[in-house]
């Protein structure tokens, strides 16, 4: 792989990763991740095991993108840095659209992303200040 073949590898992959955020379509988002994953922030951590640990620990989340009625995320990377043959480092700031399409404040992770043959899955992801 080169670098803009990964580049288009990645962007698809959270062009679907964002989209089932923001649909809230839970057993989606479970499908991005590999397993056992890591969620990692400033005053947490949590690991799951399985598809289901997984949608448990997004279930939570919808309510948010709900109550700020976000309709859309874009991932905008700000650095891809492969780590091996099979891992990258990605840092992402989300860009939000609400309903009335305009701007939400977006949020800043750093996934560690694994390449699979049926493309990437999230590792571990880092909330990024």
């Amino acid at each position: 792989m080169n670098i803009s073949t990964d580049l288009e590898v990645l962007a698809d992959f959270f062009d679907r990763y964002g989209a089932a955020l923001t649909a809230a379509d839970v057993p989606a988002i479970a499908g991005c991740y590999a397993l056992p994953g890591m969620v990692v922030a400033d005053t947490y951590s949590f690991s799951f095991t399985s598809p289901a640990a997984v949608a448990l620990s997004f279930v939570g989340a919808a309510p948010d993108y709900q109550d700020r009625e976000v309709v859309a995320a874009n991932a905008q990377f700000r650095d891809v840095r492969r780590v091996s043959a099979l891992l990258t480092m990605v840092a992402v700031e989300w860009e939000y659209l609400d309903s009335q399409g305009r701007a939400v404040p977006g949020e800043r992770f750093e996934y560690l992303l694994r390449m699979t043959d049926d493309g990437p899955l999230i590792c571990t992801v880092v909330r990024a200040g």
